[in-house]
C-alpha cells in the first residue's frame, strides 16, 4: 500500500533545471514529528526545505516540496536530488535506530516509491559514486562538499537493511492476493511481522526488522515464526530456513 502523504507545503523551493538521479536520506537533528518539521520548513526565514519528512507514524509521512521542484537541503546537489528528512539524529547507534521500526519501514517505502517515480535503481552508492554521475540511493554524508559537508544519517544508520526492505516492496499494481501474506506476533503481543511469498518482511509495533529473504529464496516463503521481538524464521517451500536477529539456524526439515 502506498504511503499517505500529508501536504505541508514550504515556500522554500525553486525550479530544478536538471533530471533527478539521487535519492538522498537525511536526519532532521531536532524535529521529532513530521508536523513540527513541516512547520519549520513553512517559515520563509528558515531558508531550507526537503521533499518529505518521516517519523514514527505508521504509513504516513509529511510532504513539503513537490517532486518536480528543487528542495533546499543539500547545497550544490539539490538540482538532481530528491530528499527526505528522518525525524532522528545522526548520533543514534544502530540499536537505537531499530527501536524505530515504523520510521525505518516508512523510509524504505518512500525510497521504493521515489525510485519508481524517477526510474532510479534501488542500490546503495558510495561517496565516489554519489558525487559522480551514477544514479541510486545515498546519505547526506556521501555528497561531501557538494552537499555541504554533513555527516548524516550517521554511521549507525542501517542503510543496507532499509534498502533491503525497499527492494522487497510490492508495487501497488502487484499487491499480493489473499493467502500470499503470513504473520507472526512478538512474545509481548505488542507487535508483529508480516512476510510475503517472495521473502519480503515488514515489522510493526515492537517487532524489530532484522532482514529478509527477498532475492534469496528458491520457490516461495510459506511461513514465518517469531522468537521474541528481536528475531524470526522464514520457511521456504523447498525446506529452506532463513534465520534473522536472535533466531538461530538449527537445520532444515528436508535434511534431517
Amino acid at each position: 500500500m502506498a504511503l499517505r502523504r500529508v501536504a505541508i507545503w514550504s515556500p522554500n523551493y525553486s525550479a530544478r533545471g536538471s533530471s533527478v538521479r539521487l535519492v538522498v536520506l537525511h536526519t532532521a537533528e531536532g524535529a521529532r514529528t513530521y508536523q513540527s518539521l513541516g512547520a519549520f520548513f513553512q517559515n520563509p526565514a528558515s531558508g531550507v526545505s526537503s521533499h518529505a519528512g518521516i517519523d514514527d507514524t505508521p504509513g504516513t509521512i509529511g510532504e513539503y516540496v513537490r517532486r518536480s521542484d528543487k528542495a533546499w537541503t543539500q547545497a550544490n546537489a539539490n538540482p538532481y536530488s530528491v530528499s527526505v528528512e528522518l525525524c532522528a539524529f545522526a548520533a543514534w547507534s544502530r540499536d537505537e535506530w531499530f527501536t524505530h521500526p515504523v520510521m525505518l519501514a516508512n523510509c524504505a517505502q518512500w525510497v521504493a516509491e521515489e525510485c519508481r517515480a524517477f526510474n532510479i535503481p534501488i542500490r546503495r552508492l558510495s561517496a565516489h559514486q554519489a558525487q559522480s554521475n551514477m544514479a541510486g540511493v545515498c546519505q547526506h554524508v556521501d555528497l561531501g562538499t557538494l552537499g555541504g559537508s554533513h555527516w548524516d544519517c550517521g554511521p549507525g544508520f542501517p542503510m543496507d537493511d532499509v534498502l533491503d526492505m525497499a527492494a522487497g516492496e510490492v508495487p501497488a499494481e502487484k499487491e499480493t492476493e489473499d493467502g500470499d501474506e503470513m504473520i507472526a506476533a512478538t512474545a509481548t503481543g505488542e507487535g508483529y511481522w508480516t512476510a510475503t511469498k517472495d521473502g519480503a518482511v515488514y515489522a510493526f509495533g515492537d517487532a524489530a526488522y532484522k532482514g529478509n529473504a527477498h532475492g534469496k529464496v528458491t520457490g516461495r516463503i510459506v511461513g514465518i515464526g517469531g522468537r521474541d521481538n528481536d528475531g524470526y524464521w522464514l520457511l521456504a517451500s523447498d525446506g529452506g530456513v532463513f534465520a534473522f536477529g536472535s533466531a538461530q539456524f538449527y537445520g532444515r526439515p528436508d535434511r534431517v
